[in-house]
């Protein structure tokens, strides 16, 4: 089976974890429909703090649920929006994209890989200990981000658990993601 939906998630008010939904739709240049970080200017709290007025490159979360499965076994225990993500998925190594790739969800929505999410400490407020967790050192010392990946919508459209997501590539040298 190739990479899928498992769930959809979204939130009008500002709270660490997100409610499933049967459905959520991508509005190009937005974000997910009603999601209180949906707009064309940055919505993260602390970035906002920032500067209002940076693009927002943060307008869709995607997580993969292998995640879920690892965090189980180490004792954690974590459903699809439980870490704010508004898509969760299955059968794609989102952290191995490189910056640009597209993915193309469900029957006409397209988002663009923008980077890694950064987490913040309200991780450890969900569960205690869960920040090491997603966040860490790989085999050769260096920070390794494992909360998901963050995207921009190019082209709207409606997404479901089930759906199917293809993976289209950037031309020319990849670029690793970076945190945004």
């Amino acid at each position: 089976m190739g990479a899928r939906v498992t769930a959809v998630s979204s939130n009008a008010t500002y709270s660490f974890s997100k409610p499933n939904r049967e459905s959520v739709t991508l509005l190009a240049g937005l974000g997910v429909e009603g999601d209180v970080h949906a707009g064309e200017k940055v919505k993260h709290r602390f970035r906002v703090r920032q500067n209002p007025d940076q693009p927002n490159l943060r307008q869709v979360h995607l997580i993969h649920e292998e995640l879920f499965d690892e965090l189980a076994a180490d004792g954690f225990a974590v459903a699809p929006g439980e870490l704010g993500e508004n898509i969760t998925t299955r059968g794609l190594d989102l952290l191995g994209l490189p910056t640009g790739a597209l993915l193309r969800i469900g029957g006409d929505a397209v988002v663009e890989i923008t980077g890694l999410r950064n987490p913040c400490r309200q991780i450890d407020g969900f569960r205690a200990g869960l920040m090491k967790k997603v966040v860490g050192r790989d085999a050769s010392g260096a920070v390794a981000h494992r909360a998901g990946v963050m995207s921009v919508v190019r082209q709207g459209g409606e997404i479901r658990p089930g759906d199917a997501i293809e993976v289209e590539l950037p031309e020319g040298p990849h670029r690793p993601l970076k945190t945004v």
